[in-house]
Parts: C-alpha cells; structure tokens; sequence
C-alpha cells in the first residue's frame, strides 16, 4: 500500500518513519531559527544595558558564545573580568546580550533571592535530559517541594554514615591498582584516572544513595554504569556553532516543542539511552523500597529516606512517580554524586601529581592522623578526622576553589530587579556604576570560574594553585555570601545551591586519603597538555585528543616512594 500525500509522490512502505521525524524536526527548527533571528534583531535594537562595558563582538549570529563555550574552560571569563571587571555585558546569538556575572554581592543578590531569577529555560531542558523531571529540573515551587523531601537525606549526619562506604569503595580501586602493578617490571603503572575514578565513584554513589551495588569496579559490563560512563563529555562537549545557535534560541521555543525536538534528535541517542535504562533500574528500587519500609525494615541510603519522607508527605506534597524515578538519574544523585566528584578528584590528583612535595606534605598529615586514630583504638577515619587535617582541607578547598567543576550559573529575571554590586564597576561613558537596573527577561551568567579568581576575596596570586592561602589565612571569609563552603561559588548559593555538597567533600578527602596513603602518585609527559574542558562540567582533557573525551594518565607507584 502506499500513502498519499499532497504532491505527486508517494512513499513506500520501507520508508523510514524516523527519516520522515528527522526531517519535520530540522524543518521545524529553520523555521524556529528564522522567526527567532528577526525577533531578536527587532528586540535590541535599544538595550538598557547599553552602558556596561563588554568586549566587541566578531560575529553578529554567533555573539561571543565561542568565546565562552568552546575555549578551554574559564579562559574568556578571566579576560573580560580583567579587562572590563566584575559585571561584563556579551553577545550571543543575533546581536542578543546577557551579563557575566562575578561581582560577590551581586551573585549573592541573584542567587539568594529565592526563585526571582530562575534557572534558565536551556538549562532546565539540559536537567531533564540528564535526569529527567527531577531536582535538576524543577523550578518555583516545585523545586522547592522536591528540595524538601530531598534534604534529610543529606544532612551531616547522613554524609558521616555514608563515609566506611566512600573508604570502600576507594579500597576496592587501591586493591585493584595494587595487582596490575605488582605485575610491572619496576613496581609503577599508568592509569587514566578519569576511567578507574569513574567506576570507583559510581560504586560509591549506588551503594550511599541506593544500596544498590553496580560492581563497576571489578566489573565494568554493568549496563548502567557503561551507560553512565563519561556521559557529559559524550553528550556536552564544546559544541559546534550550529549547536550554539541552537542552544541559545532554544528558550524561545516552547518548552513542549523543544522535549519533543530533543526526544527525536538522534544526537542525543546516549543520553535518550541512559534515560531508558535508568527508569528500569529506578523502578525496581522503588519497589524494593517500598516493600522494605512496609516490611520494618527499611535501609539508611537516600534514595530510603527520600521514598519514606514521600510516603509520609500529603497527597498533594508528594513526588509523583515519574518525578520519583528521576531522582534517581539527577545530578543530585547519579549525575551529581559521580561524574562531578570523580573530576574534582581528577583535578586534585593532577596538583598533587604536579607537586611532590606538597603530596609528600600531605602524606606526612595522613600518618600522623593514622597514629592518632590507633591510639584511641579504632581503625578508621571520620569527618572529624578529616576536620582536623589542615592540609589535607586547605587542598580539597583549592582544588574546588581553582577547578570548580560547574562552571557557569545561567540565570534569568522573572521580574525588574535592581542588582547590587559590591564594588563600582566603569560604564562606557565613564560614570561610576553602583548597582544595575534590570527588566523582567534579562539573562545573566554567574562565572563559578571568575569569581572564584576574585583578587580582593582570594588574593592577589588567586590565578595560581596555592593550598597554603587557606592555612594563613588569606582567604577573606567575614562577608557571608551565602556559598555553602568555603566562600566558594563552586557549589552555587540560594534556593538552588548543591543539596550534595557535603557528601561531595567528603568523598573528595576520602579518595585523597587512599590514594595518598597507599601509593605515590606522578605526572606523565601528556599531562603538560591537560586542556580544562567545557562539557557542562569541567572536565580534563589532552590537547589534541579532544576526540577521545576525558583523560588524566598519571603514574602510579606502590608505597611513598
């Protein structure tokens, strides 16, 4: 049989349905594109921005977006805020404008003031394709309903039980590691720490958030873990310019029509994928979940405790089941506990590789503290063992400080505002500019990446990797910005801050500790070219690989040696 349509030809039952979407899609997007493109030429044609000074543009399409997205991670951001200071006025696409954003007072102002700067409509689109309508995702109100039934499973106390798990698991990978070098000619191996990081972490995650062990370590054929495996450098490594255009005019698409764009767009088939095989795998546990709270016996991971505090909120509170099965595969949980920890593990192994003597410093630390742990007769460590380790927190502090791996806070006014600045920055006619008025629609993007450079909060070598900053305290820490840790922006502010942060450093120090207290660890000639790459997180990358994604080779030795 064949189908008719309004022309002369027909087509024939082979033909490829996904073919015929494919084309609807890109034909829908042109169109999108066009009246997107003369919106937004008619829209600036007057800013009120206007006297905030940013750099010129080369491109009238693209703006400054490959600037900012496809150069090594943070380099634009450190230009501009030396050259224009704290607030920047840029382009994107077809002359549209938005601020970048480090000034501390004016993040604290956007970030803290609730939900009147909401979380951009592409980077919402991002969490729901990482994580479906979970936390990620949600905004208003209905973020807040999914922060709270989230919070008890996060809390201190929570993070001290989930630490014998995160020792573990680092274990598990040291006793690994242990027998391929045993079997080296001098007692030393390569290893791409991003790789063995990756299913170190991710046994971490699925045991502390899910009692759920994917034996990724030994076993690397787990069809969740592969799927997971490198996923933000598969998905949202720098894009093309294409891909700019259309990251940037998607919020002026209705969000149905960009789900549905995005759910047939074969190029994001890994993340269509992990999605399928994370809903199985989150359906089953909620199951057991369930039947175990019903049973008395109840596990303590936090996927429990979220399923028990949904159970015993009003109907009207409750996560719904589909909201439920994303928070298994949000950035909070799967994405937030493994792919970003096991970066900032990355970029604190590659100081420390860089730097013997600071990694022979901190090794002495975790000896001494090794001996005060066995006088009172026990054997391990615990966040207040770690608490008491200067070293060893000035360094995790450093690391998030100077490789934080969320790069950009995209934000937009839900209505006027005024934001403050906490210090003047120089219009273009000259004039002093103490705070910005801005209008409903006005998009900033908070730089984790600048402010955490800031010079007058982190000193005036803030551009160089210094652990001892923190120990003489050099840090300047008495205005309270609303940052969760060390006055870093590394972990957002507000409503929206990382509800993860403390199970984040904790698994940091952990793995730090292990690594350093069994083998001694060195660079390698390729991590000379270590590129800090933009892939929604910051990721490590070698120049002139950019294709094989992320990598971290880094020599390792038995022992102190």
């Amino acid at each position: 049989m064949q189908i008719s349509l309004n022309t002369s030809h027909t087509i024939s039952p082979s033909f490829n349905p996904n073919t015929r979407i494919q084309m609807e899609t890109a034909t829908l997007l042109i169109l999108c594109l066009l009246v997107a493109a003369l919106f937004l030429f008619k829209h600036n044609a007057s800013s009120p921005l206007w006297n905030i000074q940013g750099p010129k543009s080369s491109s009238f399409i693209l703006g400054h977006l490959r600037e900012l997205l496809q150069r090594p991670a943070g380099l634009a951001e450190f230009e501009w805020q030396r050259t224009y200071g704290d607030v920047v006025r840029i382009r994107t696409s077809f002359g549209s404008e938005q601020l970048v954003v480090s000034d501390p007072k004016a993040l604290q102002h956007i970030l803290c003031s609730g939900y009147k700067w909401r979380r951009s409509p592409v980077r919402r689109e991002m969490g729901r394709l990482t994580s479906g309508k979970g936390l990620g995702w949600a905004d208003g109100e209905t973020h807040m309903r999914h922060r709270k039934l989230m919070t008890p499973g996060f809390r201190a106390t929570e993070t001290q039980k989930f630490l014998p798990i995160f020792i573990a698991c680092a274990e598990a990978m040291s006793s690994e590691w242990k027998k391929i070098i045993s079997k080296s000619g001098d007692q030393s191996c390569v290893f791409d720490l991003t790789d063995h990081l990756s299913h170190a972490t991710l046994d971490a995650i699925g045991l502390a958030a899910f009692d759920y062990d994917f034996g990724s370590i030994s076993n690397h054929e787990n069809e969740l873990a592969k799927a997971y495996e490198g996923l933000t450098a598969k998905a949202f490594r720098a894009p093309s310019n294409m891909g700019l255009i259309m990251l940037d005019l998607f919020r002026l698409i209705p969000s149905a029509v960009m789900e549905f764009m995005n759910d047939h767009n074969p190029r994001l088939e890994t993340l269509h994928h992990v999605a399928h095989v994370g809903k199985g795998v989150a359906k089953q546990l909620i199951a057991q979940k369930v039947d175990e709270i019903e049973q008395g016996t109840p596990n303590t991971d936090i996927y429990t405790s979220l399923v028990q505090s949904n159970l015993s909120e009003s109907f009207k509170s409750r996560l719904s089941d589909e909201e439920l099965v994303a928070q298994m595969s949000c950035r909070t949980l799967l994405f937030g506990g493994h792919e970003t920890t096991t970066n900032s593990i990355c970029w604190a192994a590659y100081e420390l590789a860089r730097n013997t003597e600071l990694q022979d410093q901190l090794r002495t630390e975790i000896k001494s503290t090794e001996r005060k742990i066995a006088d009172r007769g026990e054997f391990e460590f615990t966040l207040n063992d770690y608490e008491e380790m200067p070293l060893l927190n000035a360094i995790c502090k450093e690391t998030l400080r100077f490789h934080p791996i969320a790069l950009h806070l995209f934000r937009t006014a839900n209505e006027d505002d005024v934001i403050p600045l906490s210090k003047p920055i120089v219009g273009k006619t000259g004039q002093l500019i103490t705070e910005i008025p801005v209008s409903k629609g006005t998009r900033i993007v908070g730089s984790c990446s600048a402010y955490n450079r800031n010079l007058t909060i982190f000193g005036e070598d803030a551009h160089e990797f210094n652990p001892n900053r923190w120990l003489e305290g050099r840090v300047k820490t008495e205005n309270n910005l609303g940052f969760p840790y060390a006055n870093l922006a590394t972990f957002a502010a507000g409503a929206r801050s990382c509800i993860g942060w403390r199970f984040a450093v904790a698994e940091l120090q952990t793995f730090i500790v292990v690594l350093l207290r069994n083998f001694a660890i060195r660079d390698t000639p390729k991590l000379t070219r270590i590129r800090r790459e933009s892939a929604l997180t910051m990721v490590p990358a070698i120049e002139g690989e950019l294709d094989k994604g992320t990598q971290l080779p880094i020599r390792v030795y038995l022992g102190d040696s």
